[in-house]
């Protein structure tokens, strides 16, 4: 079913406050006709007031959940003793300057393992798009498919959400799978990892911070559910037997799959700026909260953009970090980005080195 009615019952009032707060600017906008895949049913939820007072609420975009299965993910869990749980890596943040400094870029394969990265991530990206639903016309220049962000018809903020949930679940597989791997190598061997497991370990809870995020703005339906299990494992699995054949390429397509994350964020923030995204440009929208809390976002920067401007930043993080683990030496190389370096010299900065640095450069 496409479109049904939230009744009035579907939550409590404390549930329906904590709702609102973040998805209640939504709902003025919540149109039936978005004509996108079903899989995914966007969490447009009317106001307090409406949840309590109207017999039925406004019409949700798309689903294929009832509506009496409508609820908060993730609600905060009130004990008798603990106040809250803050995050186990606090996000050390970023001037507005250096989110403004980041543009999408590209690092051409020059061996024969890069090669192989980057076609088989152009399958993936292929892939998809196919699964996401995005049209042809949708699509940018095919010659500079990770730095073109022109398209001929803009995406709707539906169709982006199912991308931003799509790309995220599966975005912190790779972190996980290097961490775990380098931790039992340490064990087995017997042997330090020079700081590599820390930073691939919060890559990892980095991008489930995104993820968690969008599920605060959008509640996933069963056929979005199914191709994220399916392609959770297909990934976890491939990722695991990648790392453990080589590294040094498995790096190199993480790399460039951040290339892809990097270039998809700053096509949504053009599109923002150009006004086709009306329902992420009102005044009136807010930020979940989570958002707000893990970046510390600062007061009148707290729009959707704003958002996305912070998660843009931090995937092309991950496509430094990881271009540059896949030029260093993967067993006797330290970690160089969190190293402390002689002299007065400071550990890279990776978010504006789009295609790594170089050994020499840093080792």
């Amino acid at each position: 079913m496409l479109s049904t009615r939230a009744q009035a019952s579907l939550f409590s009032p404390k549930q329906a406050i904590q709702l609102s707060r973040a998805l209640g600017p939504l709902s003025s906008a919540s149109t039936s006709t978005l004509g996108l895949p079903v899989g995914i049913r966007a969490a447009f939820i009317p106001a307090i007031s409406q949840c309590q007072h109207q017999s039925h609420g406004s019409k949700r975009a798309f689903s294929t959940t009832p509506a009496n299965r409508m609820r908060d993910f993730f609600p905060a869990k009130e004990t008798e003793h603990i106040r809250e749980t803050p995050p186990a890596w606090p996000h050390h943040g970023y001037t507005e300057a250096e989110m403004l400094a980041v543009v999408p870029a590209h690092r051409k394969p020059t061996t024969m393992g890069d090669y192989f990265a980057w076609k088989f991530m152009r399958f993936c990206r292929w892939g998809m798009d196919f699964c996401t639903g995005m049209r042809s016309e949708q699509k940018v220049d095919k010659k500079n498919p990770t730095t073109a962000t022109h398209s001929i018809k803009p995406l709707t903020e539906a169709q982006w959400m199912i991308r931003f949930l799509f790309l995220e679940s599966i975005a912190g597989v790779p972190g996980m799978v290097a961490g775990m791997l380098r931790h039992l190598h340490s064990l087995r061997r017997l042997k330090r990892d020079n700081g590599w497991i820390e930073t691939l370990l919060e890559e990892s809870y980095n991008e489930r911070m995104h993820l968690l995020t969008f599920m605060k703005m959008c509640e996933p339906g069963w056929f979005m559910k199914l191709m994220i299990l399916g392609a959770q494992g297909v990934y976890f699995n491939g990722m695991v037997l990648s790392y453990l054949i080589s590294p040094k390429i498995t790096h190199r397509f993480v790399g460039y799959l951040e290339e892809e994350a990097v270039h998809t964020y700053t096509m949504a923030i053009k599109q923002i700026d150009d006004g086709h995204l009306p329902k992420w440009s009102s005044p009136d929208f807010v930020v979940p909260d989570i958002a707000v809390k893990y970046w510390h976002m600062p007061e009148g920067k707290r729009t959707m953009r704003d958002l996305i401007m912070y998660i843009r930043a931090d995937e092309a993080c991950h496509r430094g970090v990881n271009h540059t683990l896949s030029n260093l030496d993967q067993k006797e190389d330290p970690n160089p980005f969190v190293s402390d370096y002689k002299g007065d010299r400071k550990p890279p900065r990776p978010a504006l080195k789009g295609e790594g640095f170089e050994r020499a450069d840093v080792i």
